[in-house]
């Protein structure tokens, strides 16, 4: 009962959010307290919700001060040069921003932290799609798998934790995963271009000249003000603007542009007030003082980015009305961010407590044919998209991965074979409703969270298929 339960509310919850039935925040509390109830265990949930909250306390804690700091960087001037680079490849075709996001993406995944990754990535590409009424939804779709695939790299999390479960070195695992990432990264690349061409066949072609960033000429001409000096004017050529559906049915539109040409575009404004230019070195130095000291662990992330934002504020902005104005530029960020991850708390919660995540492991487990035994590790990297989807890192690889694990070795599997395998499914992991730094995604994108679903699963499920085939391939799983 426990297992079906625990299909049927996170298929509700996906449905509601999909079909915009629910907002995000009150689908992630709501449906799993009337699950709670229905399962019998109401008078707990009291309970399940402090043990979630507790487990994801550290993790917006995280998220809120590595807001406020990469906000503050991008403030400050920092990212400007990536900017003026993406701008000089990207011109002003869609085909090539498209492609931009994605490299921009993999690079910054570097730093082995998805929400890192996404506020840089969102607010060098964000003034880009939405001057030139690109969908963002394609936006948020290729940062996401981009960074999926790159978070298999031994500091983000899913390989350390496969390592742990199964007590075998990080390096063992991950390293002869490279050419299957790699072919991984190949196939994200190759949907950025596809994706790119529907969105320049939508749009219309666009050329560019290079020009002073002196504001916007009249239409059908535009000046798009990047970071640097100049600026790019942009000129439809011929197709129309606006919303529209490209080839092969999935629509592009975004609605958070309709009726809202100009709104929140403001770029990033090469005369605005809070650049420091004479401080970049500092900043770039402490930026990666601060990534090294994650990868090293030297400390917990959180206190990491607290003692990061604080000192950030403090040289660059020395004035406490300077400080207070930084702060409250991004509090709707941070409030956003801070509030799906606490009602994030509510649905993880649940999920364990009652018991459904373990029920829900144990019978797909059970639900494999003994035939299968000597394919476990095709078994386990099939398993792996669908359960890290509605599963947490934590909950797959400490509670299902061991099993798998187990009986692959009954059949001469090796554990390493499918702890590998076990790394397929992270593509499509980090579009998961549980996965915090989504949340960061979306919101700095303005992109409702049930569109981002719809349009990402399954480019993010055929990427995590496409590494699962080439690992088969090269013989590592």
């Amino acid at each position: 009962m426990l297992t079906i339960l625990g299909f049927a509310m996170i298929a509700t919850f996906l449905v509601l959010i999909m079909l915009k039935k629910m907002s995000p925040i009150a689908a992630l509390v709501l449906i799993p307290a009337l699950f709670c109830v229905a399962v019998g265990q109401g008078a707990k949930l009291g309970d399940y919700v402090i043990d979630g909250v507790g487990n994801l306390a550290p993790t917006a804690a995280m998220l809120m001060f590595a807001i406020v700091y990469f906000g503050v960087m991008i403030d400050v001037g920092l990212f400007d040069p990536i900017v003026r680079g993406i701008l000089r490849f990207c011109k002003a075709d869609p085909m090539r921003i498209v492609v931009g996001t994605a490299v921009l993406a993999a690079i910054v995944s570097l730093d082995g932290d998805g929400s890192t990754t996404f506020m840089i990535t969102v607010s060098a590409m964000y003034p880009l799609y939405k001057r030139l009424k690109m969908s963002l939804v394609v936006m948020t779709g290729v940062a996401a798998t981009a960074n999926g695939v790159m978070n298999t790299l031994p500091w983000g999390g899913p390989t350390a934790r496969a390592a742990t479960a199964l007590k075998l070195d990080a390096g063992d695992i991950f390293v002869p995963m490279i050419p299957a990432l790699g072919v991984g990264l190949v196939a994200v690349l190759l949907l950025a271009v596809v994706l790119g061409r529907r969105e320049r066949k939508r749009l219309g072609m666009l050329t560019l000249d290079e020009a002073p960033a002196t504001g916007t000429a009249a239409e059908p001409e535009t000046v798009l003000v990047g970071a640097g000096g100049g600026g790019v004017r942009v000129r439809k050529n011929s197709g129309g603007a606006g919303t529209g559906t490209g080839a092969g049915g999935d629509a592009l539109e975004n609605p958070a542009t309709d009726g809202d040409e100009d709104e929140g575009f403001k770029g990033l404004d090469p005369d605005r007030a809070t650049l420091r230019p004479k401080l970049y070195w500092f900043n770039a130095g402490l930026t990666i003082a601060l990534l090294t000291a994650m990868i090293m662990e030297l400390m917990p992330i959180p206190v990491l980015f607290l003692l990061g934002a604080a000192l950030a504020l403090t040289v660059n902005f020395p004035h406490m009305p300077d400080q207070r104005a930084r702060i409250a530029a991004h509090a709707d960020n941070v409030l956003n961010v801070s509030g799906m991850v606490f009602a994030a708390a509510v649905f993880t919660g649940v999920l364990s407590g009652t018991g459904m995540v373990e029920h829900m492991a144990d019978w797909l487990v059970g639900a494999i044919p003994d035939g299968m035994g000597p394919h476990m590790a095709i078994v386990t990297g099939i398993l792996s998209i669908p359960l890290t989807y509605f599963m947490s890192n934590d909950g797959f690889y400490f509670g299902v991965v061991p099993v798998l694990a187990e009986a692959g070795a009954a059949h001469g599997v090796s554990p390493l074979e499918i702890a590998r395998a076990s790394l397929v499914g992270q593509p499509l992991h980090m579009s998961s409703p549980l996965v915090p730094a989504v949340y960061v995604l979306v919101g700095m994108a303005k992109v409702e969270f049930g569109d981002h679903t719809r349009f990402t699963v399954k480019w993010a499920a055929l990427t995590s298929l496409v590494v699962l085939c080439a690992g088969l391939l090269f013989g590592i799983i």
